[in-house]
Formats: structure tokens, sequence, C-alpha cells
């Protein structure tokens, strides 16, 4: 999927979300728009959605039963 992002020199482009998490983490982007809500997001204010972390601790996701 192609996101439309706006540049802190106000300048506009499409990038791939693997870009635009990119340009986050650089704080390279003063908004994006999210389709999903029909709005520009701005990351500074608004929630964003990151890749994680590594998690440190027991599997959680197993099944519960076994067979």
């Amino acid at each position: 999927m192609v996101l439309h992002v706006q540049y802190h020199d106000n300048k506009y482009d499409y990038v791939s979300q693997a870009i635009l998490e990119e340009l986050i983490n650089a704080q390279r982007i003063k908004r994006f728009y999210r389709p999903s809500e029909e709005r520009w997001i701005v990351p500074d204010l608004d929630p964003v959605r990151g890749i994680g972390g590594y998690y440190r601790g027991p599997e959680r996701r197993q099944a519960r039963y076994s067979a």
C-alpha cells in the first residue's frame, strides 16, 4: 500500500509502508494520510503503531490445549 505523506518543508510524496515507518522513526514527516480513518495523522500528536521491539518473557501465544 502506498501512503500520502507531507514533509516538514510542506512538500508531498507517496511512500510505501516500510518507508513510512523509517520516516516516522527519523522524524522526517509532518503528517501522513491514514485512509482507514479518512484523515491526516500527525506522528507527534496521534497514536501511531510501531513495529514493536524484542519481547523477553514466556511465549503467551501458544495453543491453550495440547492434542
